[in-house]
């Protein structure tokens, strides 16, 4: 190459650099001023009906909120309030609806005095667990009519976690026949309250708080409340020595509520963040219960005596379960819409989890 050729041809790349670093320098000042511009941050209130900090539940939400600010980049700030701090445990919902909060997170069958449908999305007695109320909800039909149902009341739900099969009870004497239970005043919410009530029980809708010290008291002469992580730490071992294991609650769903117009005027990446949260603190909250109960049981088992509800209790629960759905499906039309979706899906999925799970569990022995 010839001296000047090259001269020329190194000083057109030069300029050409030049050029490109300018254009690119302009674009890096865009840029940067886009992203060092204040970021707008929403906040949302969030009360729960738990203690603060409550074990699984209530660090679930804790963890949830902190997840929430994580992916948002900081944008999006979930403020909780645990039980009575701005509103009572059992008030989330009316609060919620009525715009007071933004959100809440509960139990789903606290509210069927609202909706008799709800207590079927918060979990059937002897019915779906939880993998499979999950199931149901996301693919089987069920989130839609919740949200369906839940829009009358201007809320929009999410699943909150679950807390996997819960146990039957303590109770201060033995249950040997169904004459044991007559009369027995029980801490016990949703369908299987109403199937309790049908066997002889008087039950009784109690928060967390507040079920140790009815217990011990003589208030109630039973409760039942999640399994044995949540329950040992509560005490209830000390005022009830008998431990029933369960068939009311093999699947209860938590819900993450949202205020719907609240909702709604959240953007979509923060809706999406939103959601990610939900589904993370919803599989975390399985699996915490299932190692956490597991733990538990070892320590219970020595000082407690775990017992199996006698063959014609169970009987005569199952019995009493088809006459409370009938009854109300005949009442409520929402909730024979949601009993049949809820069927629908059992049917569809009982034939494969017997010839998978429950084969698999048999030869596991």
């Amino acid at each position: 190459m010839q001296r000047r050729e090259f001269i020329t041809s190194a000083t057109l790349g030069i300029t050409a650099l030049a050029l490109n670093t300018c254009h690119r320098e302009e674009e890096d000042a865009k840029t940067g001023m886009a992203n060092t511009g204040k970021k707008e941050k929403v906040t949302i209130k969030l009360a729960t009906s738990w203690p603060a900090h409550f074990p699984i539940m209530g660090t679930g939400v804790d963890k949830f909120a902190a997840r929430c600010a994580e992916l948002s980049d900081g944008t999006l700030e979930i403020k909780i309030y645990p039980k009575n701090i701005l509103v009572p445990a059992l008030q989330v919902f009316d609060a919620a609806s009525a715009a007071q909060i933004d959100a809440f997170h509960s139990g789903v069958y606290y509210w069927k005095g609202k909706n008799s449908a709800f207590s079927i999305f918060g979990g059937m007695p002897l019915g779906l667990t939880s993998e499979e109320m999950i199931t149901w909800l996301k693919f089987g039909g069920g989130y839609t009519l919740w949200r369906e149902l839940y829009a009358k009341f201007n809320l929009y739900p999410l699943i909150g976690g679950s807390t996997g099969p819960q146990m039957g009870g303590w109770f201060k004497k033995q249950i040997n026949s169904l004459n044991d239970l007559q009369g027995l005043k029980m801490r016990i919410p949703g369908l299987a309250g109403e199937v309790m009530q049908r066997l002889g029980v008087n039950p009784v809708l109690l928060p967390a708080g507040d079920i140790y010290t009815a217990l011990e008291r003589g208030t109630i002469d039973a409760t039942e409340w999640v399994g044995p992580a949540l329950d040992e730490m509560m005490g209830f071992s000390k005022v009830a020595p008998y431990y029933y294991t369960g068939w009311h609650e093999p699947g209860s769903i938590l819900e993450l509520t949202f205020n719907k117009t609240r909702w709604e005027k959240l953007s979509p990446q923060h809706q999406a963040v939103i959601t990610a949260a939900s589904e993370e603190m919803t599989g975390d909250m399985v699996q915490e219960f299932r190692y956490e109960n597991a733990k538990a049981l070892q320590k219970l088992s020595s000082a407690t005596e775990i017992k199996k509800f006698p063959n014609e209790v169970i009987e005569a629960a199952k019995k009493a379960l088809q006459e409370v759905l009938a009854q109300e499906s005949e009442k409520n039309e929402d909730f024979k819409r949601t009993l049949k979706s809820y069927n629908d899906f059992d049917k569809l999925n009982k034939p494969w989890d017997d010839i998978s799970t429950k084969n698999f569990l048999e030869i596991r022995g």
